[in-house]
């Protein structure tokens, strides 16, 4: 299914802006760099992060091990920008270690899920 990611906007109103860059580490659901969603991302991976060393150890104990290297995926490291997905993002949020979110590359369909108060106190363009 091809996304079209010029119809997706930011949590700033602006056009959604890719998350990664390169093919090494291609982020969204969709692998095409975006943090756009659609009705197979049952993740919602719409909130672009810059992800923390605190951020990998949570979700990895939370049974998503983001760390580890596999097939199809390097894994991540601390500075690596990421399409999370909203409720985890919130997860962390909740659990002191959520990690910055970088707002022109953050989809709006994450205020269905994140207060925006919230996100944006923790956005950086």
């Amino acid at each position: 299914m091809k996304q079209r990611t010029r119809r997706n906007r930011s949590i700033l109103g602006t056009p959604l802006r890719p998350c990664s860059k390169g093919t090494r580490k291609r982020t969204g659901f969709y692998r095409n760099g975006y943090c756009s969603t659609g009705a197979n991302d049952h993740g919602t991976h719409v909130v672009c992060a810059s992800v923390t060393d605190a951020f990998l150890k949570f979700s990895k104990e939370m049974g998503n091990d983001l760390i580890t290297p596999r097939p199809g995926f390097p894994g991540l490291v601390a500075g690596d920008r990421w399409c999370l997905c909203a409720l985890r993002w919130l997860e962390a949020y909740r659990a002191g270690v959520a990690p910055p979110v970088i707002a022109k590359s953050t989809n709006r369909v994450a205020f269905q899920y994140i207060p925006k108060k919230i996100l944006m106190k923790f956005s950086k363009t």
